[in-house]
């Protein structure tokens, strides 16, 4: 009977405590996720995390003692527990607030991501640390044995903490989302704190305040979402965001960058990594696809039915490239997350009765599958092998070991070729060359190329192609596309990046690829910062705040000299409408110059010729003005070499050659244009004036005719009678040129 009392009185306590232990664990899964959208998921973000929350821990612990010794112990428990509930609703207004905070950003980044998420969770963390003591001191109150009665709490305190951990990681996050989990725990400990004193009317009042917080916060309502967005309830509704998704491993968002044509990102927490634009699978958008494009082009030979295996989906966009590309190949992807497939088909263009074979495994775990069942010789061997799962926030170190490497090289086929791409910067380059240094341990030839050539020290991505056979990487680049500028490095450069890295040789036991990468961490926060300053000044140039936007662009520039073609060519146009002519023309030239500088090929600068040209035009200055709009075309020419569907560039190609006086070319471009775009009313009327400057009445008028259709079935009758009255215009120029 004395058991079975002391077991009641144990239960109150052994299940606070339970209680608000897994509580601390369920936040502290939450915050990797939480902070994940600013920081990323690194080192730094679990180290941060982990340290903050134990400090909090240990704070909460301390105050927690010294609350137990001066006040009762119920009510204590009840104001803990209300301003713990008060606190969850802190972590998600503080953490809307910092990511903007423009101080942070130019900490360095470890400092960063520490500030951050102390600012956001130490509060919480503090506050549900002093549970325990209280709880403790409560039991003991009650007249049980010390020593059993402490040893119950903490047991009980881990098991909770076993419990939130799990039950965050197999189910909630995956399940509500992380805000929607933290709205949750905060009602619960809410309703704790109801629990342990049911007479106090404050805890009522901040329970009606609670619900109208969590209905701002949470509610699809419009007027919700205003006045949750304007209390940093709620991250501000991005409209370009059409898909968005919080999986077991990451947030996941679709966003869409343009609409002519219609371009989207696929993004992971706070990385794209990928793009691509809508209806044409063909269209690579990034550097190092287009060179897995190009190696696989030269090397395929004439291999109709291809074996290829792309480690990391991403968005999909290279493997429905290659299934596009060679209808009959076998494309395998690999992505440990389903939530990335459902995606892809859902706002990425991946078709639902893709050929394209998914596995959702750890890439590690397939591979070993497919060598435990062939042995040496697997039942199928790969010609093409891509690495497509590496970034430099999150690198799994278990895809670039030597027993990784040693494993794909036995499912490759004698001339199949693995390839990975990477991030860093070759001044730094320890990741690199550790890269590298590692595969040529399994692989005898081993090349490395990546796009700048006159910016080392900056992050980009690299290229390393491991092969069993020697093959002409330059060649095979070039013939696959004579504008694609890239830097293959030469053998001293390779070696130098091997002693750089100190010829570390990676593998399961031994692989320290976080501190290598610390260095290009560091400079991604440099290179945010500059996004962000470039973000604002697009704002303020939107507001017509022209001056204050100048200088934005600028810094921007200064902090990543890559941004510098955008930034000058909008500062040019800022001086144009501000009508200061010479400025706006050093400022275009500052973007050519900067494109020239970085090397790579930056078909955006044929908008700035463009630009250029026109106000040269409007200075009375002919000459150089032509001579602008000619390689304003020449660059538009080169991007639809590559991107024969991209309807704004054959329209400005066509604005471009008609401003020459080459209107028969015009009206090409612009009939390309219209071909893509029919319901697109400006088409046809930049198509009828160049057929009409060349004296083509009959296909000027066919042109008209089909325009005035198409105002009738969109019900503009005002446009179509003025287009008729055109048409009679042209119908009478061509008699007379009959005569």
């Amino acid at each position: 009977m004395g058991k079975s009392k002391e077991l009641v009185r144990m239960l109150v306590p052994s299940a606070t405590v339970f209680f608000s232990s897994g509580c601390i664990m369920i936040l502290e899964l939450v915050a990797s996720r939480l902070v994940a959208r600013d920081l990323g998921s690194s080192l730094y973000t679990w180290t941060s995390i982990i340290g903050v929350v134990l400090a909090g821990i240990a704070a909460g612990n301390y105050l927690g003692g010294r609350i137990a010794d001066r006040h009762h112990a119920r009510r204590a428990l009840a104001v803990l527990f209300g301003l713990a509930s008060a606190a969850c609703v802190g972590i998600i207004v503080v953490n809307n607030a910092v990511g903007d905070w423009m101080w942070l950003w130019r900490l360095n980044w470890p400092a960063h991501v520490f500030v951050h998420v102390f600012l956001v969770f130490f509060i919480s963390s503090t506050l549900l640390g002093t549970i325990s003591p209280v709880v403790a001191k409560m039991a003991l109150d009650r007249g049980l044995a010390t020593g059993r009665t402490i040893g119950d709490i903490y047991a009980w305190g881990a098991a909770g903490s076993i419990a939130g951990t799990f039950l965050a990681g197999f189910y909630l996050i995956s399940t509500f989302g992380t805000v929607a989990v933290i709205w949750g725990i905060g009602a619960a400990m809410l309703a704790m704190a109801i629990l342990y004193w049911t007479s106090c009317w404050v805890m009522y009042l901040w329970a009606m305040v609670f619900g109208g917080l969590i209905t701002m916060g949470m509610a699809p309502a419009d007027w919700a979402q205003d006045a949750g967005t304007t209390a940093l309830l709620r991250k501000p509704v991005d409209p370009n965001v059409i898909y968005e998704d919080e999986t077991a491993y990451c947030h996941i968002a679709v966003r869409q960058t343009s609409k002519r044509p219609d371009r989207r990102a696929f993004m992971q927490d706070k990385l794209m990594h990928s793009e691509v634009i809508m209806g044409d699978a063909t269209n690579l958008q990034y550097f190092y696809t287009r060179i897995y494009a190009a190696v696989t082009h030269g090397l395929c030979g004439d291999k109709r039915a291809p074996s290829m295996m792309v480690i990391g989906g991403g968005g999909y966009a290279f493997p429905r490239y290659l299934q596009a590309t060679w209808p009959s190949s076998h494309v395998e992807v690999v992505e440990i997350d389903p939530g990335v497939t459902e995606a892809a088909m859902a706002a990425f263009g991946l078709d639902r009765n893709t050929p394209i074979r998914t596995i959702n495994l750890d890439a590690r775990n397939y591979v070993d599958q497919l060598l435990r069942g062939g042995g040496d010789r697997p039942e199928r061997r790969y010609d093409f092998i891509y690495e497509d799962a590496i970034n430099d926030y999150s690198v799994p170190f278990q895809l670039v070991t030597q027993e990784f490497n040693d494993k794909i090289i036995r499912l490759l086929a004698d001339d199949g070729v693995y390839m990975v791409n990477l991030i860093d910067t070759y001044d730094n380059g320890r990741f690199l060359g550790a890269v590298v240094n590692t595969a040529q341990q399994t692989f005898p030839h081993v090349y490395v190329l990546t796009s700048e050539i006159g910016l080392p020290s900056l992050r980009d991505t690299f290229v390393v192609v491991a092969t069993r056979r020697q093959i002409d990487l330059r060649a095979i680049l070039s013939d696959y596309n004579e504008h694609l500028k890239f830097w293959l490095l030469s053998d001293s450069e390779i070696v130098d990046l091997l002693e750089r890295a100190g010829r570390i040789v990676l593998t399961d036991d031994f692989s320290p690829v976080e501190h290598m990468l610390t260095p290009v961490v560091r400079q991604s926060a440099t290179e945010i910062l500059a996004r962000k300053y470039l973000r604002e000044a697009m704002q303020l140039q939107v507001a017509g705040r022209h001056e204050p936007s100048i200088r934005r662009y600028e810094e921007a520039v200064g902090l990543n000299p890559s941004m510098a073609l955008k930034a000058y060519n909008e500062i040019g146009l800022m001086h144009v409408a501000l009508d200061r002519s010479q400025q706006a023309v050093e400022a275009f030239e500052k973007a050519i110059e900067a494109q020239r500088g970085a090397g790579g090929k930056q078909t955006a600068v044929a908008s700035v010729y463009m630009n250029l040209g026109i106000l040269l035009d409007r200075m009375k200055r002919p000459t150089e003005s032509k001579e602008r709009l000619a390689r304003a075309a020449e660059w538009f020419r080169i991007e639809l070499d590559e991107n024969p569907g991209s309807v704004v560039a054959w329209d400005w190609l066509g604005d471009t050659l008609a401003m020459m006086g080459e209107f028969e070319q015009a009206s090409d471009a612009f009939a390309k244009a219209l071909a893509l775009e029919p319901g697109n009313p400006g088409h046809y009327q930049k198509l009828a004036r160049a057929l009409e400057f060349q004296k083509r009445y009959d296909e000027a008028i066919s042109v008209v005719r089909k325009h005035i259709q198409l105002m009738q079935e969109q019900g503009n009758r005002d446009m179509a009678g003025q287009l008729r009255q055109y048409v009679e215009l042209l119908e009478y120029r061509r008699v007379k040129q009959s005569r």
